[in-house]
């Protein structure tokens, strides 16, 4: 006797055996029961979640003579011929093997032919997207206005590939994926079926392994009992799927988390020497640092899908060490080195890489934690005398990031904030240990207080704070900033920008020790270069000679361009010299 496969056998053949689509089934069963049948339909989702399955029996429920509240019987030769795919009224179409126009024509030249013993012709047609333009554009008026007798039913896996005008002229349902405890308890039915004992802990496995495909879980349980017999143990499936146990996937995660780098090389070896494939394991933990950053992110309760719930206390402490930006730190350096591997001969060094730089990785959350410490300018206040480091600021934390900002002298907790601010910027220094010295806000310090400034600023601001042409001190407390004309938009930017004008104040605060107040304007005088500088006295004499006064149109040019005149010669000498040459 020919043996059929399980996820033939299985098929479910009504309405309420479709696992995990029961709105679905719901929603057409009430259709074919109130008369509200549309003349289209297009069922989309991943592979192996039912959408063919439920054509076949919604066409059988529109055809049977003895449905029963939108369900077939299956007992008819009717029922039977659909599912067997052998009805003369109902057809199914391969849409990746007969995509052009002329299989399409030969559609529209049938349509017209009358049902042999049903009720309705019904055209099922898989993986619709694959048909071509021209296909759609032929089969596009039989599809809005079709015989009474006939109806339409589409499946697809890529329904964004299918026209506009195709998809606004049918009813739509999305097949979702398949909940993993559902599959479990469908390939759990199985087995009790087939007569054949499976550990819970195989079946869980397998239902994790199939991604909410339930034809892809019966296709691997199936091939599961071929490879072992009666009896069917854990190990048997990783031997099978080349993977490796979920201890061991455990032991990986706690030498990564906890930053052993010869520890994560040598479990590596070992999960490769034991039979798991290099590709295999790196999913495996892929999946893992989802798990992690799933549960560090708060969601204790969502479904894990590296190991079983009895390693969920596991987990979860792992997660609480890792930390939520670790965990997608590492998920980001294993699903880019997943994607490098393929296709390369040198995919063991690929994931050794990015498994030694996940164990090399700072306590991101810490870093990210010291940070927010840092510009709310609470360290030095939370740390005991206001002179320990961040680690003692922050508990539970082995270790400091930073050295504690300095106490701020004479503008209290506005000041600190204001130099946590700066440093956090971008371009400033980070925070010393010991408290900066001030410079005096006198005549003749302003090169040396700028100097200092400039180290405090961001490069934003910096390159704008350099053009400036003279700084002078002005009154009690106040600095002027003169920039060239040239440098109008820097003028405009502290204008127009009052919080970047308050840093730059911070900034000259910090420095002088003692609230500033800067005033930003441009230069009046003409600008010269360091050439028309050295030279300003003799050109402003050559301005002046009696041999350019006079001429109207040399003013002239001098007042359009704002030009000087460097140098005067005298035609006559000029062609004198030309002829005596």
């Amino acid at each position: 006797m020919e043996y059929t496969v399980l996820a033939r056998r299985f098929r479910p053949q009504a309405f309420g055996e479709v696992v995990g689509q029961e709105a679905i089934a719901q929603a057409l069963r009430n259709a074919i029961s109130g008369g509200r049948v549309a003349h289209a339909y297009l069922f989309t989702g991943a592979r192996g979640v039912g959408k063919t399955s439920t054509a076949r029996i919604l066409a059988k429920s529109l055809n049977c003579p003895q449905a029963n509240g939108g369900d077939p019987c299956n007992q008819c030769e009717i029922c039977q011929g659909i599912s067997e795919g052998a009805d003369v009224d109902v057809l199914e179409i391969d849409g990746a093997s007969n995509r052009g126009i002329d299989e399409i024509r030969t559609l529209r030249s049938n349509v017209n032919i009358k049902p042999m013993r049903s009720r309705y012709k019904i055209y099922i047609i898989d993986e619709v997207h694959m048909l071509t333009k021209e296909a759609f554009n032929a089969l596009l008026k039989t599809l809005e206005e079709p015989p009474p007798n006939v109806k339409f039913i589409f499946c697809t896996t890529d329904p964004q590939k299918l026209p506009e005008t195709i998809l606004s002229r049918c009813q739509r349902f999305d097949f979702g994926t398949i909940e993993t405890s559902r599959i479990r308890q469908r390939l759990a039915e199985i087995a009790t079926a087939e007569g054949v004992v499976v550990e819970p802990s195989a079946i869980d496995l397998v239902a994790r392994r199939a991604n909410g495909s339930m034809r892809d879980s019966q296709s691997l349980f199936d091939q599961l009992l071929a490879f072992g017999g009666a009896k069917v143990t854990t190990e048997e499936v990783h031997r099978l799927l080349g993977t490796a146990p979920d201890s061991r996937l455990i032991d990986m995660a706690r030498v990564l988390v906890g930053r052993d780098c010869a520890a994560v090389l040598a479990q590596l070896d070992l999960a490769v020497s034991s039979g798991a494939q290099l590709g295999e394991f790196v999913d495996q933990l892929i999946a893992c640092f989802r798990d992690l950053m799933v549960l560090a992110a708060g969601a204790t309760n969502a479904p894990l899908m590296s190991v079983g719930e009895d390693l969920r206390p596991d987990l979860v402490e792992l997660a609480k060490v890792c930390g939520l930006q670790s965990s997608m730190a590492g998920l980001q350096m294993l699903a880019d080195a997943k994607q490098r591997m393929k296709g390369v001969t040198y995919g063991r060094i690929l994931a050794e890489l990015a498994l030694v730089r996940i164990a090399s990785l700072e306590q991101l959350d810490a870093i990210a934690e010291t940070v927010a410490w840092l510009r709310a300018g609470r360290l030095a206040s939370a740390a005991p005398g206001g002179s320990s480091g961040v680690g003692a600021a922050l508990p539970g934390r082995s270790r400091a990031i930073y050295p504690p900002p300095e106490s701020g002298s004479g503008s209290g907790g506005a000041a600190q904030e204001k130099k946590s601010d700066l440093s956090s910027a971008g371009g400033g220094q980070e925070p010393d240990a010991g408290p900066r010295p001030t410079i005096a806000l006198e005549p003749g310090n302003e090169s040396e207080i700028m100097a200092q400034v400039m180290m405090l600023l961001p490069d934003m601001m910096r390159s704008h704070v350099r053009g400036a042409s003279r700084t002078a001190i002005s009154g009690p407390n106040q600095l002027v900033l003169t920039l060239p004309k040239r440098y109008h938009l820097s003028k405009t930017y502290f204008e127009r920008s009052p919080e970047q004008l308050a840093r730059l104040q911070g900034a000259v605060e910090q420095v002088v020790g003692c609230p500033v107040r800067v005033h930003i304007e441009l230069d009046a005088t003409p600008e010269e270069t360091t050439e028309t500088a050295s030279k300003s006295v003799d050109r402003e004499a050559v301005r002046r000679t009696p041999a350019a006064e006079p001429d109207v149109f040399v003013q002239r040019a001098l007042a359009a361009f704002g030009a000087t005149i460097v140098r005067v010669d005298r035609v006559e000498t000029t062609i004198e010299s030309a002829t005596t040459d």
